[in-house]
């Protein structure tokens, strides 16, 4: 067996890729209780040191919840989350509204697919290009300007993905899934929660999505978590994985080291995956 991966919150392995840098989001004492039943209770955790990341675990382990707790979708019973931007100062997310944690670039992808059944695809795309102040439907498509400006960076994403009618609205749940993805990237985060990307996706825009996640990480412009049941994918392009089980995070390493710890793996994931 390869060297025992980490199972405390607080202290990272001793060896840590290269693209180790500082973390992003810092989160400490945040429990989350719905009556007498703890969901979630994680002491001590960093996320973002380490550009692309993995959380993975059994179902109903948490791991979407703290995805949750993380933006202020759900409130925590307890504990505070800490956003550590680039400039070097700390911004406390912990009571800020979803849509002021989102500002502030911590976005996070819907498990469940979401759709403004009323708008095409192009149009869903213009909205998240909209500074807040102009999210107002009126007034965002009668700004020619500023349909001019976006036009460029619209069509970036349209011909890299395959939209069956960009003019038209999502048609298909893989449609669906696929453009949430594409708004959340086009909000330019600096940390990117992703909730199952690859659910409802073909393998063909699988691929693309992941290729831009990885060209952006790579490029130091954001930091990413993947909740992800395809293992092979966790496996493949997270340089760091975060174990959840019963609501705590009991594991911590690279792919390498957490499929070594053979007791975890055989009991949470099967052997399949060890």
């Amino acid at each position: 067996m390869s060297a025992a991966p980490t199972r405390t919150d607080s202290t990272p392995p001793a060896a840590l890729p290269a693209r180790t840098g500082e973390p992003v989001l810092t989160l400490t004492d945040v429990t989350k209780r719905y009556g007498g039943r703890t969901v979630v209770d994680v002491p001590r955790l960093e996320l973002g040191r380490h550009g692309i990341e993995g959380l993975i675990g059994p179902n109903g382990a948490g791991k979407t919840t703290l995805m949750k707790l993380v933006t202020q979708a759900v409130a925590p019973t307890t504990g505070t989350v800490v956003h550590h931007a680039a400039d070097g100062g700390e911004r406390r997310l912990s009571g800020m509204s979803a849509d002021a944690v989102a500002r502030m670039g911590v976005v996070k992808s819907n498990q469940v697919i979401q759709d403004f059944d009323s708008l095409t695809i192009r149009e869903s795309m213009l909205l998240a290009l909209a500074a807040s102040r102009r999210e107002r439907f009126f007034s965002l498509f009668g700004e020619r300007a500023f349909r001019r400006e976006s036009e460029a960076t619209i069509d970036t994403y349209l011909e890299r993905f395959g939209f069956a009618d960009p003019d038209g609205h999502a048609g298909s749940a893989g449609e669906k899934k696929l453009l949430d993805i594409v708004r959340c990237l086009l909000l330019r985060p600096s940390f990117l929660l992703l909730d199952e990307p690859t659910a409802g996706l073909p393998q063909a825009e699988t691929d693309k999505v992941m290729e831009l996640v990885r060209e952006r990480t790579a490029a130091g412009e954001m930091s990413v978590l993947i909740i992800e049941h395809d293992l092979d994918l966790i496996w493949d392009t997270c340089a760091h994985v975060h174990f959840m089980a019963e609501g705590q995070v009991v594991l911590q390493g690279t792919p390498a080291e957490v499929r070594a710890d053979a007791t975890l793996a055989e009991k949470y994931l099967g052997t399949s995956h060890v």
